[in-house]
């Protein structure tokens, strides 16, 4: 798959981003893992993204990265395409860019360096220089401290033909419409804000009318349910389960930081998915929050 034919699927459809498992040890669980991928692929995401924020890139050491994308990319071949998490400190950034060519995904979702600020010219270095350390696809994740301006893009546009895709994770309404007035159609534009649903329209009118769903981890269905609503634009349906599970969703995630990535592995425990608990630095749900997870997810329905 060259990066224009990656172009084309990321625009195509919903994305989702697998959980990772671990055991009670914390270990990465590959049996599950494999499990949770066969489970998912049938509801029709047009990729998933390996090893993403939802599967806790950022806890990852770099001896257990390739056996995760190695394990994706076997289960899900011939069935979805699979986009690899990569990110960090430039050179460790290249390492898993490297790595998941190698092993044989379709790309990668490029996110944030560690730690530090930087200008616009040191962000232009970093991301071309992982663009250039490999041939297929490179979706850049605009989030946290990698803040890049509509000219940056245009910059990196030029001088790496294999960046292809924008995640937007900021929601900054009026950089998003100087990217998109600027670049057209250069690149495929991704929602990528936490519980994508919530701005999905909004992103949409924007130019970017494709995103990642993290609730496909354990209500598929409805996550895909959603997305034709958007697609439709069925405002009937988005603002019903906006209002009846969405934003009580939303209610249960705002009571503690990191727990976007912790409510979806405890909603795939409740449906019978589990994916283990996260790493620290995040923290699971409290009982009581579980329990209200467990009577939202119950008002939709079978999944």
């Amino acid at each position: 798959m060259n990066p224009q034919d990656l172009k084309t699927i990321l625009s195509s459809g919903l994305l989702s981003f697998p959980l990772t498992d671990f055991d009670e040890q914390g270990d990465f669980r590959p049996k599950t893992y494999v499990e949770r991928l066969e489970w998912l692929a049938p509801y029709g995401a047009t990729a998933l993204f390996a090893a993403g924020g939802t599967g806790e890139f950022f806890s990852l050491t770099g001896d257990e990265y390739p056996a995760i994308i190695k394990t994706a990319v076997d289960t899900c071949r011939g069935k979805v395409p699979i986009i690899a998490g990569a990110g960090g400190p430039t050179r460790f950034a290249i390492a898993c860019a490297q790595e998941a060519e190698r092993l044989g995904a379709h790309g990668i979702l490029l996110m944030p360096h560690y730690l530090t600020e930087a200008g616009q010219e040191g962000l232009i270095a970093h991301v071309e220089a992982v663009c250039r350390s490999v041939k297929f696809g490179v979706v850049v994740y605009n989030r946290n401290v990698c803040k890049l301006t509509p000219d940056s893009l245009a910059m990196l546009a030029d001088r790496c033909p294999n960046l292809i895709g924008f995640k937007d994770g900021v929601g900054e309404i009026e950089n998003m419409v100087a990217i998109y007035q600027r670049m057209g159609d250069r690149f495929s534009y991704l929602g990528g804000l936490p519980t994508a649903e919530v701005y999905a329209a909004a992103y949409k009118a924007l130019g970017t009318p494709v995103y990642s769903s993290a609730v496909f981890n354990f209500i598929p269905k409805t996550a895909v349910d959603f997305y034709n609503a958007v697609a439709s634009d069925d405002m009937a349906t988005q603002h019903r389960l906006l209002k009846d599970f969405f934003m009580p969703y939303l209610a249960i995630r705002n009571r503690m930081a990191g727990y976007a990535v912790s409510i979806v592995k405890a909603g795939a425990k409740i449906v019978g998915h589990d994916a283990g608990p996260v790493r620290p630095p995040l923290t699971d749900l409290k009982p009581a929050e579980m329990e209200q997870l467990a009577a939202l997810i119950k008002t939709l329905g079978p999944q």
